[in-house]
């Protein structure tokens, strides 16, 4: 059950990735790359937190250098800058559940400024969702760039047809 779990994940997310990529106009040869790096990555963090029992933030940020290693390695052999690989495979990534909750806490927070006991149940589903939304977005940044700065004389090279 576990390989169907993890298929059907990496399938959606080298769906999701390809739409978000294409917004972008990237080369015809960079679309299936970032469909399985999406798939790669999407896949690692989805197994990272289902079944070893890692945070969404730390499963993200593994996933992401995974990503961003790929990018460097793919883009060299296609020509194609790594941003244009990893940016569209990091987003399907983005925690859309968590940042819709900070949102909503936020509007039934204000909502009932006059009941202090519901505010405080909000403030926390607030400061909860918030911290979880911004910590897996940043650790998606740092994670998809380190690699480019780790390999930065291959990053910067890798459109030019020459050895670096």
């Amino acid at each position: 059950m576990m390989g169907l779990d993890l298929l059907r994940d990496a399938l959606l997310a080298a769906m999701a990735a390809v739409g978000f990529g294409a917004v972008s106009d990237p080369p015809k040869r960079a679309f299936l790359r970032i469909a399985l790096l999406a798939a790669v990555g999407h896949a690692l963090r989805f197994y990272l937190m289902n079944y070893c029992n890692c945070d969404i933030v730390t499963s993200s940020f593994i996933a992401a250098f995974v990503i961003g290693l790929g990018a460097v390695w793919i883009g060299k052999h296609i020509y194609c800058p790594s941003s244009v690989l990893f940016i569209p495979a990091l987003l399907p990534m983005i925690p859309g559940m968590y940042a819709y909750r900070t949102a909503y806490a936020m509007i039934l927070f204000v909502q009932n400024l006059s009941n202090p006991d519901v505010q405080d149940q909000y403030l926390n589903m607030l400061f909860y969702n918030g911290l979880v939304t911004a910590g897996v977005v940043f650790m998606l940044g740092v994670g998809g760039t380190i690699p480019m700065v780790i390999f930065s004389r291959r990053a910067f090279s890798m459109t030019r047809h020459h050895k670096g």
